[in-house]
């Protein structure tokens, strides 16, 4: 099949400042889409985005909060004015935390919640309008293979990247008619600097954590570019017919 590209298409890219979401928005410029990269850390967001203009692409940061309804109603409106609309939204922003339930605060349950399964809400009650007036639009929703099955000291984590995951269905059902497709990627292991991350909130010696982590199939950890692939592929029209689907971007972690 041939590689048409997204010349045209606009995009937003939650989370956009590293990892996943900074491979992601690299890619989807790359393919001549325009993108908005929205995230918390002014100074990652705006070395993404002037690494996709450095390379030829166009993008745009957008510094914020997606948890926050006005983050979201800039980025959408970012998306409006300087692209002309928006066609695509990859809900990429997310943290951990890794406690059990007994051990976990309060204030840090609800921030999880917000940060992964509020903002997906959030962006896409502002990214659907515009997609409607577009005739259609991608959403890809960025869960975790702990979205489908348990993870020790992860309660908050896995409670919300399992939200996400029905969250997605409810959605392809409900904007399908519109011509909106929502689906959603669920990564295992992934080189990120949140996944070296919880090394630290564990206490367990870097090197060792990451070498757990690639204890799979493929024998390795993901790397960012792999979940890029795969919310390539589920934006464009080579998924045309693809829609309320959770796609397990893990190396073979959970086949068995």
């Amino acid at each position: 099949m041939c590689d048409s590209g997204l010349g045209g298409r606009v995009a937003i890219v939650t989370g956009c400042g590293s990892g996943i979401g900074r491979a992601t928005a690299g890619l989807l410029a790359s393919k001549e889409a325009f993108v908005v990269g929205v995230d918390l850390n002014e100074e990652d967001g705006s070395l993404a985005v002037q690494s996709i203009c450095r390379n030829g692409g166009r993008a745009v940061f957008v510094c914020g909060d997606v948890s926050v309804a006005n983050t979201c109603q800039r980025a959408a409106e970012c998306a409006r004015v300087n692209g002309g609309g928006l066609d695509i939204l990859v809900n990429n922003a997310g943290i951990i935390r890794r406690t059990n339930v007994v051990d976990t605060p309060e204030d840090e349950w609800d921030r999880v919640i917000a940060v992964n399964l509020k903002s997906v809400f959030l962006m896409s009650k502002c990214a659907i309008p515009l997609m409607r007036e577009r005739g259609g639009g991608a959403i890809v929703n960025i869960s975790s293979g702990w979205g489908i099955v348990g993870g020790a000291k992860a309660a908050s984590y896995c409670a919300s990247k399992g939200a996400v995951v029905v969250l997605t269905k409810a959605m392809a059902i409900d904007h399908g008619p519109e011509n909106i497709r929502v689906n959603c990627i669920c990564p295992g292991d992934t080189d990120t600097p949140m996944l070296r991350h919880e090394a630290a909130q564990l206490g367990l010696a870097e090197a060792d954590f990451l070498m757990k982590a690639a204890n799979r199939p493929l024998r390795r950890m993901g790397r960012p570019e792999d979940v890029a692939n795969a919310v390539y592929y589920l934006v464009t029209d080579a998924s045309a017919f693809v829609t309320g689907t959770t796609l397990v971007v893990d190396g073979g972690g959970l086949a068995g």
